[in-house]
């Protein structure tokens, strides 16, 4: 049996994956939101928080050996492509323009946080732009409207397919309302936005349109 000194995002999808679990069955194994499991997707490098490393460890110890010989194959990268499951999630992220300033939420980790534009998770049948702008009031309490469609990306580790909205803010002040996953909301300078999230990880199209905004 493999032994995981520390778990990562990419570990506990590889996990998910051995299991044949979708996002929603895993999160409810695991007795996590369905939010925590996209975000290992999202950003693989993450490292869970203590308690959840010990939850992993108790699934992947009661896991059959058939599970456990799967979750090996797939938890070596060189050998094994992105899990089925990761590609086919798909996120809708929603680029908030307010005069010069974008919405920002910073999410929390393990023992690093991250500036991102506010997203959700799209399930089967659900119009990406609607989760982009429910999504948006959700983790901010701030109301807004689709813009423009610019464009989607496969997350290059992941195949997460991301679908980016321009959207205009509308009305409400910017506040955490999503505190479990999230340490805080900001409206920041467009011209400063590459302090808060380096310019590499912005999909290019983003940077155009905040440029002409």
């Amino acid at each position: 049996m493999d032994v995981i000194d520390t778990w990562t995002g990419q570990t506990a999808c590889a996990l998910q994956a051995a299991l044949r679990m979708t996002n929603e069955s895993f999160a409810g194994h695991l007795g996590v939101a369905v939010r925590t499991v996209a975000g290992w997707h999202s950003h693989p490098e993450t490292t869970p928080r203590t308690e959840m490393q010990r939850a992993l460890d108790t699934s992947f110890e009661r896991a059959s050996d058939s599970v456990q010989r799967r979750f090996g194959r797939l938890s070596r990268p060189p050998e094994s492509p992105a899990p089925a499951v990761a590609q086919a999630l798909r996120v809708a992220i929603a680029v908030v323009v307010r005069h010069e300033e974008v919405l920002l939420v910073c999410r929390r980790g393990d023992d690093a946080l991250s500036w991102q534009f506010p997203a959700g998770m799209v399930k089967p049948g659900a119009a990406p732009e609607t989760v982009a702008v429910q999504e948006t009031h959700a983790e901010t309490g701030i109301h807004c409207t689709v813009r423009e469609h610019l464009g989607g990306r496969l997350h290059p580790v992941t195949g997460v397919l991301a679908e980016y909205y321009l959207c205009e803010h509308l009305t409400g002040d910017a506040s955490n309302r999503d505190p479990q996953e999230n340490v805080d909301v900001t409206w920041a300078p467009i011209a400063s936005l590459t302090r808060f999230i380096p310019a590499d990880r912005i999909y290019a199209p983003v940077l155009a349109a905040l440029e002409d905004a």
